[in-house]
């Protein structure tokens, strides 16, 4: 999910469908979303977590409880499927999983609480697109709330709270004494149809919401997964709001599942790291992005493209159009010398190709650098078009730093580096 993975301070607010402020539409008139992706579904039949014992005193551990209640509707096997309800309280439990045909409604008020003995806390595998777990060689902690092979799963509420209690996780990183990674909040493996809504989650562990090798969703970071939407949400964590990635170097490519058809509209929020990322994990591939009409403050770059030799991969025809910038370190960043390597058995020879990549109708203020575009010199990036691109509050000595890269500009403040030929059309040319 997100590069430097330290998640810190971490809230974010998913509410797909119901984000207030100005929308853009289309030729019709109507709102642009692709929510559609995994609709949210009335079920069929509602159970409470109380009528499994669960008791929401912020005490009494629930652990049994989520996993009957699962467990029964897993095997009840309702028509149209079964929503959990968890009423206001809050319900303290160790990590569950989820089954298909599932929704978890958090009421309002209702605060779904992890707990913080670690020992408790089951290992998984490490994912093969990564080789190993992505701070610590072997297994890693399974997540908060898990998913494996599932479809037609929702987790949604009345603005109810999951909270990973990441606090105890974080003392270990940085006393150098875990184990093995640290577990994501929310994990979905091998699963499609997944939608994730009007809820908040907050203090993970390590990665917020992890969906790896899945298909039609709408939750946050996407990793080898195809046809995602993320929309009407805001974020503040302490790295990537948004990170696309697809594995990590010599496992990533031999993986070789790509993360394609990502859209991701109407996001605000901050960060000290990027507002959207792609990589730097992206050996099985990235293509066919857009971010549009995003929002970014207090953040430490608007748009990021960053790979490395011995990633492999390709990155294909992103498009950023419409993001405003304000209090951010640099505006845009595509870069080839981005990210760690998980081994020593990485290939030098396993250059990323990095071509088609357009940002346009971008604007910010307090803006200290307008940004990088360095490519590698081996194979430098190519078709990386600006387009009304104003980055204003650098002072007259900011400007772009660019090496090793083709493309065009056009409207571009402050001017742009003479790598990218301003062209009067980008119609033409290598932005064709």
């Amino acid at each position: 999910m997100v590069a430097a993975s330290l998640l810190r301070g971490l809230a974010v607010v998913l509410a797909v469908l119901q984000w207030t402020a100005a929308r853009p539409c289309d030729a019709a008139g109507t709102v642009a979303t692709c929510v559609g992706l995994a609709p949210l579904k009335q079920r069929a039949e509602v159970v409470s977590i109380t009528e499994f014992g669960g008791v929401g005193d912020g005490r009494t551990l629930n652990t049994w409880a989520f996993r009957k209640a699962v467990y029964r509707i897993q095997h009840q096997r309702r028509r149209g499927g079964t929503t959990l309800h968890v009423p206001a309280g809050t319900w303290l439990t160790g990590s569950f999983n989820l089954t298909s045909h599932m929704t978890l409604f958090l009421a309002r008020g209702a605060v779904l609480k992890a707990t913080q003995d670690t020992r408790s806390w089951p290992l998984v595998a490490p994912l093969p697109s990564y080789g190993r777990g992505r701070e610590l060689p072997g297994a890693r902690y399974g997540s908060f709330i898990h998913g494996n092979g599932l479809r037609d799963v929702v987790i949604t509420g009345d603005k109810g709270v999951i909270d990973g209690q990441g606090d105890v996780w974080w003392n270990m990183w940085r006393r150098k004494t875990l184990e093995h990674t640290r577990p994501n909040l929310v994990e979905f493996m091998h699963s499609s149809g997944i939608h994730i809504s009007n809820i908040v989650l907050k203090n993970s562990p390590f990665w917020n919401i992890h969906p790896v090798y899945c298909e039609r969703r709408i939750p946050l970071p996407t990793d080898s997964s195809s046809n995602v939407c993320i929309e009407d949400s805001y974020m503040s964590t302490g790295d990537d709001l948004v990170a696309i990635k697809s594995g990590w170097d010599e496992y990533g490519i031999a993986y070789g599942r790509a993360s394609s058809g990502i859209t991701v509209r109407r996001v605000r929020g901050s960060t000290p790291f990027s507002g959207v990322a792609v990589g730097s994990e992206a050996s099985g591939g990235v293509r066919d992005v857009l971010v549009q009409d995003c929002a970014f403050s207090d953040t430490g770059y608007g748009v990021h493209v960053k790979t490395a030799v011995g990633r492999g991969g390709f990155v294909r025809n992103v498009t950023v159009d419409g993001v405003r910038l304000r209090n951010v370190r640099a505006g845009v960043r595509i870069v080839g010398d981005g990210g760690d390597h998980p081994d020593g058995r990485f290939s030098r020879l396993a250059v990323p190709v990095v071509e088609g990549v357009w940002v346009r109708n971008v604007w910010g203020v307090g803006v200290s650098e307008p940004g990088a575009i360095e490519g590698i010199p081996s194979r430098p990036f190519t078709r990386i078009c600006l387009d009304n691109v104003k980055l204003y509050g650098g002072g007259k000595a900011a400007a772009w730093r660019c090496r090793d890269v083709k493309g065009a500009a056009l409207g571009v403040s402050p001017s742009p580096c003479a790598e990218l030929a301003t062209s009067t059309s980008l119609a033409s040319g290598s932005c064709a």
